[in-house]
Protein backbone atom coordinates (compact mmCIF):
# COMPACT_ATOMS: atom_id res chain seq x y z
CA UNK A 1 0.00 0.00 0.00
CA UNK A 2 1.61 3.32 -1.07
CA UNK A 3 1.73 5.93 1.77
CA UNK A 4 -0.24 8.41 0.08
CA UNK A 5 -3.17 5.86 -0.03
CA UNK A 6 -2.57 4.76 3.37
CA UNK A 7 -2.50 8.43 4.78
CA UNK A 8 -5.81 9.25 2.29
CA UNK A 9 -8.15 6.54 4.08
CA UNK A 10 -6.58 7.03 7.22
CA UNK A 11 -7.89 10.98 7.30
CA UNK A 12 -11.18 9.94 5.61
CA UNK A 13 -12.10 7.98 8.43
CA UNK A 14 -10.28 10.22 10.83
CA UNK A 15 -12.95 12.64 8.93
CA UNK A 16 -15.44 10.30 9.35
CA UNK A 17 -15.21 9.65 13.52
CA UNK A 18 -15.53 13.31 13.70
CA UNK A 19 -18.31 14.02 11.55
CA UNK A 20 -20.38 10.84 13.55
CA UNK A 21 -19.28 12.18 16.83
CA UNK A 22 -20.55 15.75 16.07
CA UNK A 23 -23.59 14.20 14.57
CA UNK A 24 -24.37 12.99 18.05
CA UNK A 25 -23.91 16.08 19.60
CA UNK A 26 -26.08 18.15 17.64
CA UNK A 27 -28.41 15.41 17.29
CA UNK A 28 -28.29 15.67 13.22
CA UNK A 29 -28.88 12.29 12.31
CA UNK A 30 -27.65 13.09 8.28
CA UNK A 31 -24.23 14.22 9.92
CA UNK A 32 -23.90 11.05 12.01
CA UNK A 33 -24.75 8.34 8.77
CA UNK A 34 -22.84 10.67 6.31
CA UNK A 35 -19.42 10.04 9.01
CA UNK A 36 -20.65 6.21 9.15
CA UNK A 37 -20.34 6.37 5.18
CA UNK A 38 -16.84 7.92 5.16
CA UNK A 39 -15.21 5.17 7.83
CA UNK A 40 -16.65 2.67 5.42
CA UNK A 41 -15.05 4.12 2.49
CA UNK A 42 -11.70 4.46 4.32
CA UNK A 43 -12.25 0.68 5.01
CA UNK A 44 -12.58 -0.65 1.84
CA UNK A 45 -9.94 1.47 0.67
CA UNK A 46 -7.58 -0.21 3.04
CA UNK A 47 -8.83 -3.62 2.31
CA UNK A 48 -8.16 -2.82 -1.47
CA UNK A 49 -4.53 -1.25 -0.65
CA UNK A 50 -4.00 -4.37 1.26
CA UNK A 51 -4.95 -7.26 -1.56
CA UNK A 52 -3.23 -4.76 -3.42
CA UNK A 53 -0.11 -5.35 -1.57
CA UNK A 54 -1.14 -9.01 -1.15
CA UNK A 55 -0.93 -9.70 -4.70
CA UNK A 56 2.60 -7.68 -5.12
CA UNK A 57 3.88 -9.82 -2.49
CA UNK A 58 2.82 -12.81 -4.36
CA UNK A 59 4.17 -11.67 -7.74
CA UNK A 60 8.28 -10.75 -6.05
Amino acid sequence: MSTEDRLNATAKNIEGKAQEMIGEITGDPKDKEEGKEKQTEAKVQHSIENAKDEVKKAID
